[in-house]
């Protein structure tokens, strides 16, 4: 029997957060029970955070080239990542996830080698249990448009020969998606209590239609969960426009797809309607606030989504605003983009905290997901230590949530537990030695790197394909 004591930050039944001070008795990976009593006043007690949507990516995309820029264009430096090994690239994104205080999160896997996903998910696997945070694991379905949304043809029109000819091969040597649908359950021979696998179509303009009905019909046998990027930028939406004349969102729900199964990542540019039917079929959305300003996306309707009952957790897409992966920012973010101008309350404080405590989870695991520090919940929980928080704050002037919002960073964690192991202890990742890690996959990267192509004319090509609007015509056979 384990105990942990502070300020407890628990949702009352009216739905109202209260940091109240208490204790919790830890048994056998759960919380065993809650006493309310003195207790001190330097540590904060809350659920684990949890991160809604995330690529579990070693090294920072700005560090090997792919500086921030719109996703499109930003999209084709993502090749410039050096090959390192699998487990030590996503056992430091993990780490760096449990030191910010990530209990759990969602992991769409990006493959380095379409021939090696296999084995790059068994990496993820163990680099999960190393870790001890919990994982879903999104295995990428994807088949389609992979030059640009819509016709390829102007883009490749804009591309010097030599260039043209490498995308014309790239186009061409597209894995079958089939064979990638089959692979989920190969995948998930590797499932143990942090790794559970889901399906991952990329992106409905990166999915055919039949293989996303395929999904909803696996799904709908299996219980699997589906992950998914749904209208993160306005190319994406003016394509699907073009593409979907009935709505693209109306076309997912005709083919079974839109299910309390379901998790979309983003939905910048979800409208009043869809919002409505997402809503309505229980989807669920990571709203990933600092990536969709650092790849010039957009600010997420989270009005909207409140308007419809539309539920969504937080998510930090391995584009934290600092370009770390600091979870207690990125709620602070959040917090100042959607509260509301002016007068307007529009994001409310409880409302923030179950996005980031409750719905966030739910996005990941389901449902029935929900945590919280009550008897019989699982014991995944994080303590904040309060000291430097707190530093010139006059006694009983400051309400401890309104500070942790206002103030918490990572280093103010202290222990995250998960499923009753200490996962970080006084600071420290107790699973990996995470500073050895790093300097071990940096010293990998640069092994790798060799000398970066010139992307510059692609890049460019690319923003004036959009520039143009070239993306809204659409290749029928693709459509």
């Amino acid at each position: 029997m384990t105990q942990v004591e502070g300020k407890l930050l628990r949702r009352t039944p009216a739905g109202q957060w209260r940091a109240d001070p208490g204790r919790l008795e830890l048994d056998g990976g759960q919380v065993a029970a809650v006493t309310l009593a003195p207790a001190r006043e330097d540590r904060l007690i809350l659920p684990a955070l949890s991160n809604a949507h995330d690529h579990g990516r070693g090294m920072r995309t700005i560090a090997f080239g792919a500086g921030d820029d719109a996703l499109e264009v930003w999209i084709a430096a993502l090749g410039l990542e050096p090959r390192t090994d699998p487990w030590l690239r996503a056992a430091v994104a993990f780490g760096r996830m449990a030191r910010a205080g990530v209990g759990a999160l969602n992991h769409c896997h990006n493959t380095a080698d379409p021939a090696a996903l296999v084995e790059e998910a068994e990496a993820v696997s163990r680099a999960a249990r190393s870790v001890g945070v919990r994982v879903a694991f999104a295995v990428p379905i994807m088949g389609r448009n992979p030059l640009a949304y819509g016709d390829p043809d102007p883009l490749l029109a804009r591309l010097p020969p030599a260039m043209a000819e490498a995308q014309r091969r790239r186009r061409a040597s597209l894995p079958d998606q089939s064979a990638q649908l089959a692979m989920v359950e190969r995948i998930a021979d590797f499932e143990h209590e942090c790794f559970t696998v889901q399906y991952g179509p990329v992106g409905p303009q990166w999915v055919n239609d039949d293989i996303l009905a395929a999904i909803a019909r696996a799904s709908a046998d299996t219980g699997r969960r589906v992950h998914m990027h749904l209208y993160e930028t306005a190319f994406q939406k003016d394509w699907a426009t073009a593409a979907y004349p009935g709505g693209l969102v109306r076309h997912l729900d005709a083919i079974g797809f839109l299910s309390e199964r379901l998790t979309v990542a983003h939905g910048v540019h979800l409208d009043d309607a869809d919002c409505a039917l997402l809503a309505e079929r229980g989807v669920m959305v990571s709203l990933n606030a600092s990536s969709n300003l650092r790849l010039r996306s957009g600010i997420a309707p989270v009005a909207r989504y409140l308007a419809h009952g539309l539920r969504f957790g937080l998510g930090l897409d391995g584009m934290a605003f600092d370009d770390d992966e600091d979870a207690l920012r990125e709620l602070r973010v959040a917090w100042r983009l959607q509260r509301g101008w002016g007068v307007d309350d529009i994001l409310t404080r409880d409302r923030l905290l179950d996005a980031a405590l409750l719905d966030g989870r739910r996005a990941i695991f389901g449902p029935g997901a929900g945590q919280g520090l009550e008897a019989g919940a699982p014991a995944d929980l994080l303590e904040l230590d309060m000291s430097r928080i707190r530093a010139d704050v006059l006694e009983d002037r400051a309400d401890p949530v309104d500070l942790m919002i206002a103030r918490a960073r990572t280093e103010d964690v202290r222990t995250l537990i998960v499923g009753g192991r200490r996962v970080v202890e006084t600071g420290r990742v107790t699973g990996i030695d995470l500073p050895a890690a790093e300097a071990e996959l940096m010293a990998q990267a640069r092994a790798a790197a060799g000398a970066a192509p010139d992307l510059a004319p692609l890049q460019a090509a690319i923003a004036d394909y959009y520039r143009c609007g070239c993306h809204r015509r659409i290749v029928t056979e693709e459509a």
